[in-house]
């Protein structure tokens, strides 16, 4: 979301809240409305508990398989978002909030961030899909294996393995 947008957002949500309030409370009475807003957080709040372990087995489960959770770790800041959404009162964010609770609305998200980041780690290896890539940054590198490589001392340095020089 463009940062221009950010102070938009700001007015417009509070506004649809407050009008969704208005519209439901005049419908079923300001008490229901008040018990309806409690009683989504509640849920909300089983959900992310439930999910939330569920999520915590996978990720453990990937890192085990020797495999980046990538995706997993999305769909648990997709799940924080929700529950922040849920506990939030309001009937719009709750409805955002459970929409974020459904696997298949978080791995259409999950879909469209990751076609759009590429993340690189410090080494330059490239993650893609939770499979590292490991390309060198230019053409100038050389992989060496640990029999192609010997360090020699040098006398004359004087930074470390020789005699200190006078």
């Amino acid at each position: 979301m463009p940062f221009s947008l950010i102070p938009f957002a700001l007015l417009v949500i509070p506004l649809l809240e407050i009008a969704a309030f208005v519209v439901i409370g005049g419908q079923i009475g300001v008490f229901p409305t008040l018990a309806l807003v409690v009683v989504t957080a509640v849920i909300g709040s089983i959900l992310l508990r439930v999910q939330g372990f569920g999520l915590i087995n996978r990720i453990q489960a990937e890192m085990n398989a020797g495999r980046v959770p990538a995706r997993e770790l999305v769909h648990g800041v997709m799940l924080l978002v929700a529950g922040i959404l849920l506990l939030t009162p309001g009937f719009v964010t709750d409805a955002a909030g459970f929409l974020l609770f459904v696997p298949p609305v978080r791995d259409a998200v999950w879909g469209f961030v990751r076609s759009r980041v590429r993340v690189v780690g410090p080494d330059g290896a490239k993650f893609h899909d939770g499979a590292s890539e490991t390309t060198p940054r230019d053409g100038r590198t050389i992989d060496l294996d640990e029999d192609d490589f010997a360090r020699e001392p040098d006398p004359d340095t004087p930074w470390g393995d020789g005699p200190p020089r006078s």
